[in-house]
């Protein structure tokens, strides 16, 4: 999978979390869920990171109906590449939650950081797709 398989064709939510099952990261993995279920997934795509492994993500998956992918990044590449590494979350070995919004242009439209807050990430990618969707 690739971000540039969905240029032009599906904005992005690219959003890392820290860890499968853990309260904040359930709340926002189904936020985002939810998110997409009323969205459609015809325009937007959604894609979750951590480095919990495919094992761990296949069970989270299923125990909540995740209907978009999660990917394995045990070795933090990934979130290296995006800045979501690093800090105490990377001494136990976990990413920072840190979300992006892309359009369609690939272009990043926000970006949300903040550890404690499901909510806050998922309100506000909502409001950016609708930022985006305006400015269209």
């Amino acid at each position: 999978m690739r971000l540039s398989d969905f240029r032009g064709q599906k904005n992005v939510i690219l959003y890392f979390y820290p860890k499968d099952f853990t309260p904040t990261c359930t709340k926002e993995t189904c936020g985002f869920r939810d998110l997409l279920t009323k969205l459609g997934n015809e325009s937007t795509a959604v894609i979750g990171v951590s480095a919990d492994d495919d094992s761990s993500h296949e069970s989270f998956r299923e125990k909540h109906e995740v209907n978009f992918p999660l990917v394995a990044d045990p070795k933090k590449e990934i979130a290296k590449k995006y800045g979501a590494a690093g800090g105490l979350t990377g001494v136990l070995g976990m990413t920072k939650r840190l979300t992006f919004v892309i359009g369609k242009d690939g272009v990043i439209a926000e970006v949300l950081s903040g550890m404690f807050s499901a909510d806050k990430h998922v309100e506000g990618a909502r409001k950016a797709l609708e930022r985006l969707a305006a400015s269209a």
